[in-house]
């Protein structure tokens, strides 16, 4: 790819149809697939606007979930390719789409130099050839798409019965996936889930061709190099490769965060970096054998990368990630939420975003899933759930239910979020006749969660006008906390030109950088899980905080003699970070355990 970074999911409507807006660009994308009422509402949305003929999917069709998601995919696939022929048959003139794919290349990119060089010849047979070769050379960017494995609701039919293990949500999306003509990348993340795996043990698309070709790829989300490692074998196991390692910082992201036990992301891509030739030979053997094993022998080394996201904030860090750990690319995420030209971000959030402090971004436990999850102070969702809390009536009505997973109540599972657990859990919390502080304490737990189905996708409905009469308009939205030192409504032309150093839209601001914010954001972590625990400590507890504050230190001691390479590599201002390192170390030598 001639791009150094990818688009990676924004919540569920956010970069729905990212690809639509940026693939002809060559800029991939990734599109969630957990919530298949939201594609086929994409689906309708966008053959009408592009005259294209539209049939419903019901609900009620056998396998509607896959068939829908296939559809959408097929259609994003087909919109991008007409985008993309229709761009090679431009002219090379200032302000065509042609122009600008070539405009949005890194300077150090062989096309971008080759497009300048072109620029200048005056020989017209010459330029003539050399605008050929330019069209011939370029590709549009990856429609991916993203599956939570741990989001695989059960499904029954009318009479509640079980549909099998086939038509839970997970399997159900990525059978949508597999049987898709878009040539690109399913991303797993969320952990591990062994029946989904056996599952694309079945799906042809996974393996290579007899020349070799493999159409649908796999990329692994991790947050640390053990679970990369188990996974990955478990796959090539089964004959199925990895070809990207997508590593996510545990807390300085976006959506739900899964923090590790103290790993930070500069010593987990140190471990990549030293492990990588080592990780690939062994995982080469294993898928060879299983490849034998199914009677396929294609001669292939197969290509596996490695990219990073999470906190990413300027050109600087973005260059050093890539060529400190030999990363192939790496993701920005939540500054595209402030790009109207790449996201779905209705005005109202968008406007609130902009002008937000650093502290109306904060981790949560507003998650169903159980997962921390980082939220927004003043999306309209929260200013919701409050408000229904003052009437009495806490908790959200739940239509979708991809996030009913408690039986606590229930023969069937409904969701924490719901209105109907939240009323049986606080009637049980007020039997137990606790104090005032514990009730409220507890009380608070139970009412933090939020409807993310319903959410996460409001904003796209807002901002397309596709919002139905009565529907519920209340936006969640989940950046990281990163994108509190942005403030602005950017071009894709400048958000593209910030990652490569071009412009700077940051300016003066005084930011950390991205492993000092990481680091904190542990530190916090581990404080406030300590300290809720000071009542019922158990020694299992105080060990796995003991370990944690260890290896924090590690990390604090490996970035500390990374500094000469920073001061190398980037602008960093040395005397700050050391003077920020020694902060971090004092306020763990604070935590008591």
């Amino acid at each position: 790819m001639n791009h150094t970074f990818h688009i990676p999911v924004l919540g569920l409507g956010y970069s729905i149809d990212t690809p639509l807006k940026v693939a002809k660009y060559g800029i991939s994308s990734v599109v969630s697939i957990v919530d298949d009422e939201l594609t086929e509402r994409m689906r309708k949305f966008h053959s009408e606007k592009n005259n294209k003929k539209y049939i419903p999917i019901e609900k009620k069709t056998e396998d509607s979930r896959a068939l829908r998601i296939t559809a959408y995919l097929n259609l994003l696939n087909n919109l991008v390719n007409q985008q993309f022929e229709i761009l090679k048959q431009g002219v090379f003139e200032a302000g065509s789409d042609l122009s600008r794919y070539f405009d949005l290349l890194p300077d150090t990119s062989s096309l971008k130099k080759m497009f300048t060089s072109m620029l200048e010849m005056t020989d017209v047979e010459q330029k003539k050839s050399a605008e050929n070769a330019l069209k011939s050379a370029i590709k549009p960017g990856a429609i991916d798409v993203n599956i939570m494995s741990k989001v695989d609701k059960a499904n029954y039919n009318t009479d509640d019965e079980y549909l099998g293990d086939d038509y839970t949500d997970a399997l159900a999306a990525m059978r949508g996936f597999a049987n898709s003509e878009v040539n690109s990348a399913v991303i797993i993340s969320a952990g591990l889930n062994p029946r989904l795996y056996t599952y694309m043990e079945k799906c042809a698309a996974f393996y290579p061709d007899p020349a070799g070709q493999i159409s649908k790829s796999i990329i692994l989300k991790v947050s640390d190099f053990r679970s990369a490692t188990i996974q990955a074998k478990m796959l090539a196991k089964k004959g199925l490769w990895v070809s990207e390692f997508r590593v996510e910082s545990g807390l300085n992201c976006g959506g739900h965060a899964f923090a590790t036990e103290g790993f930070l992301l500069g010593p987990i891509l140190e471990e990549f970096k030293e492990k990588r030739t080592e990780l690939y030979l062994e995982l080469h053997s294993i898928y060879h054998a299983a490849l034998t094993t199914k009677g396929i022998s294609p001669e292939i080394n197969p290509v596996q990368r490695i990219t990073a996201q999470g906190g990413i904030g300027t050109a600087d860090e973005h260059q050093f990630l890539i060529n400190h750990y030999q990363l192939d690319a790496a993701g920005w995420g939540s500054p595209f939420l402030l790009v109207p030209e790449a996201t779905n971000v209705d005005d109202v959030t968008l406007n609130n975003l902009v002008n937000a402090e650093q502290d109306d971004f904060y981790i949560s436990n507003s998650s169903p899933l159980g997962v921390l999850f980082n939220n927004f102070k003043n999306s309209s969702i929260e200013q919701q759930r409050r408000e229904r809390i003052e009437k009495g009536r806490p908790g959200s009505p739940c239509t979708k239910k991809f996030l009913c997973t408690n039986t606590e109540f229930t023969a069937l599972p409904i969701c924490t979020a719901s209105r109907a657990y939240q009323h049986q859990k606080i009637k049980q919390l007020k039997a137990q006749e606790l104090s005032e502080s514990a009730y409220q304490q507890q009380f608070e737990a139970i009412t933090e969660k939020i409807c993310l189905c319903e959410g996460l996708c409001a904003s796209a409905y807002l901002k397309n006008d596709m919002l139905k009469p009565k529907e519920n308009k209340a936006v969640s939205i989940c950046p990281g906390p990163n994108l509190a030192y942005f403030s602005g409504k950017y071009s894709l032309k400048e958000m593209v030109s910030h990652i490569y150093g071009r412009v700077d839209l940051l300016g003066s601001i005084d930011r950390p950088n991205l492993f000092i914010n990481e680091l904190n954001l542990y530190i916090d972590y581990l404080k406030k899980d300590i300290s809720n625990q000071l009542n019922e400590l158990s020694a299992k507890k105080a060990k796995y905080f003991i370990k944690f504050k260890e290896q924090l230190l590690q990390g604090i001691t490996y970035y500390q003699e990374l500094i000469p390479e920073l001061k190398r590599q980037s602008n960093i201002a040395i005397a700050e970070m050391q003077q920020r390192l020694k902060q971090a170390e004092n306020s763990l030598a604070d935590c008591k355990i």
